[in-house]
Parts: C-alpha cells; sequence; structure tokens
C-alpha cells in the first residue's frame, strides 16, 4: 500500500497500479481504511445530514412496538400517511445498520433442532426401517406405491405392499401384520422412517405404542439417515429386468413377488459376507461360515503355493450395524 501511494504521487495512481500489479479497486479500498493521522482534519458531516437528536428521534421511532417488526419502508408509509416525516427510507436503514440493526425485523418462524439418529442393531428384529417409493404406471402422472419394511441387521424385507396411494391406514396394517409374522414382543423393536405424511401420522404413532415399539424419524431433507431403505430401493429399480413402466398394478405386485423372494433368498449381499439376507435374519449364519471354511482349508492344503501370504479365511459378518455410528466407535464383526 505504502509502495504503490508513493509511486502515485510521481506518475498517478493508473499507472502506479499497473506497474505493481495492484487492483485499482483493492487499492481505493485500503486507502479508506487506513487511519486517520492524529491532528488531520476529519470529513466534515453534510449540513443534509441529520443531527443527533434527529436521528434518536428516528430510532426512537422505529423501536417502537408497533414498528419492531416492520421494514423501514412500511414505517416510513405509515408515518406519511400519519403526517409525519422524519427522513428518507435510505436513511433509516443506515441508521439501523451503524446501530447493527440492519438484519430481517420481522417475525421469522424458528424451526426445531432435529437431532441426528444414531441406531444400532446388534441382531434381527431389532431395527428395522420402513419406506415408500412409486413404480410408474400405464400411463404419464399414474404411479403404484411400493411400501417395504427392511430389518437392518439382515437386510431382510419383513414385510411389502404395493397400493393405488399412499396412506397412513395401510401402512399401519403392513407394520401390524409385519410385527406378528415376525413375533414382535414389546420393548423389542426400533422402527425407522424419514417424515412423510404416512410415516409420521398420528395412526401409525398410536399403532406402534399400542405394539410397544420405538419409532425414530431422520431429519428432514437427508436421506442418509435412512440408507438401508434408500439401497434397497436402488437394487430393485436397477435389475435388469426392471421395467420403464408397469402395465398395471397387478404386473408390479407379480415383479415384486419375484424380486423379493430373490432379493431374501438368493441375493448375496456384500455387506453380509455375500450372505443372503434370509440367511443372517434366520440364524444361519454361524453353520454356513464355518462350512465355507472348511472348504478353504481343504483348498489351502492341497494348493498352498496359490494362498501367497496366509491361509485364506471366510469373509466376516458385522456383529454391529448402525445408523449414523457416532464418532470413534469401532466396527466389530465375527
Amino acid at each position: 500500500m505504502g509502495a504503490v501511494t508513493e509511486l502515485a504521487s510521481q506518475v498517478g495512481t493508473r499507472a502506479a497500479c499497473q506497474a505493481l500489479r495492484m487492483p485499482r479497486a483493492s487499492y481505493y479500498r485500503d486507502r479508506r481504511k487506513t487511519v486517520v493521522p492524529e491532528g488531520t482534519a476529519s470529513r466534515p458531516s453534510p449540513a443534509r445530514s441529520l443531527g443527533p437528536a434527529e436521528q434518536e428521534t428516528v430510532m426512537a421511532r422505529l423501536h417502537e412496538e408497533r414498528f419492531q417488526d416492520r421494514s423501514p419502508a412500511a414505517v416510513y408509509a405509515t408515518l406519511l400517511d400519519e403526517g409525519e416525516y422524519l427522513c428518507s427510507i435510505r436513511s433509516m436503514y443506515r441508521l439501523l445498520r451503524r446501530n447493527g440493526e440492519s438484519r430481517e425485523r420481522r417475525d421469522q418462524l424458528t424451526h426445531p433442532p432435529y437431532k441426528k439418529p444414531e441406531l444400532l442393531a446388534t441382531a434381527s428384529n431389532q431395527l428395522w426401517s420402513w419406506d415408500i417409493t412409486k413404480l410408474l404406471g400405464p400411463a404419464k402422472w399414474t404411479y403404484f406405491y411400493l411400501y417395504v419394511i427392511l430389518d437392518v441387521f439382515s437386510r431382510y424385507v419383513t414385510g411389502w405392499m404395493i397400493a393405488m396411494r399412499e396412506s397412513a391406514e395401510l401402512a399401519k396394517r403392513l407394520i401390524e401384520e409385519s410385527c406378528v409374522k415376525q413375533n414382535i414382543q414389546p420393548g423389542q423393536l426400533t422402527l425407522h422412517a424419514d417424515r412423510g405424511t404416512s410415516m409420521s401420522s398420528r395412526s401409525v404413532a398410536f399403532l406402534l405404542a399400542d405394539l410397544g415399539v420405538t419409532k425414530t424419524h431422520s431429519r428432514p431433507h437427508v436421506s442418509n439417515d435412512n440408507p438401508y431403505s434408500e439401497s434397497q430401493f436402488r437394487t430393485l429399480k436397477y435389475r435388469p429386468e426392471f421395467p420403464d413402466r408397469f402395465g398395471c398394478i397387478q404386473d408390479s405386485r407379480a415383479f415384486c413377488q419375484g424380486f423379493f423372494r430373490w432379493y431374501n433368498e438368493e441375493h448375496r449381499h456384500s455387506g453380509l459376507a455375500l450372505l443372503t439376507p434370509a440367511m443372517v435374519h434366520y440364524g444361519q449364519t454361524a453353520r454356513i461360515l464355518e462350512q465355507r471354511q472348511t472348504v478353504l482349508d481343504v483348498a489351502y492344503q492341497a494348493h498352498p503355493e496359490r494362498f501367497v501370504r496366509q491361509a485364506p479365511k471366510h469373509l466376516s459378518v458385522p456383529t454391529e450395524v448402525w445408523i449414523n455410528k457416532p464418532p470413534n466407535v469401532e466396527n466389530k464383526t465375527q
């Protein structure tokens, strides 16, 4: 800054800024910020500016109860209608900014803080998540609604339904039937969902209270709070046989019957050590992993040279599954 100022006094501001590769806007901005040396005359106040008493009067008006949540433009117009003129709208804004009050003056809606759900499952039927997705119908703007309840620990689909509409009563019926089918006891299960109208409805909340099921919800507009249901829907819609549209609701139900049978009983899930959800859900993990290890041991004994670093071991299955795992918590596997 000093070098530019010194050179500018000799060759001019533009030439000095070009020579020192400094934008002129930056030079002028820095010069305005420079403290005026003691003894130097400050810029005189314009003759048309408001005096201290007038400024206090304007601020007092803006602080009146009837004006405290109104914009300066509204205050200005109201006072004019009442036959009073204090200053321009711009002057009101200038005084408010000088006093640190140039924010939104109107009452604002305050959203409650939403806590991030941190949910843990260490066995089947401890934590379920559920969601609803749309399936395209035969014509534009027509949909069928697929309801799916998923066990987070095993990824096993414990219940599903396709309907013509999204309804809390239909969701209530599906949840109740799934709990009966899985023999859910009071206090055993937590049911997680997003904040859709059906998920947050009173009828569903009352049903869960009667069943002794704890309900939790995702934060608004945070899809990562319900990742397992979202991932399951992706698996469904990325299947090669998934159609662009379904001709009727019977077609969609027939397709989903085959898909969920495959998903539960045949799909080798990468997050479950390539076991199927049914194997994990119904406690067959230990037996199958032991059998796999026996096969690997025989292969190692036959050709140890093919395994360079160590004897082969089967993949491990997580013993705990989180939705939003807290920091500094290690994953456990078996």
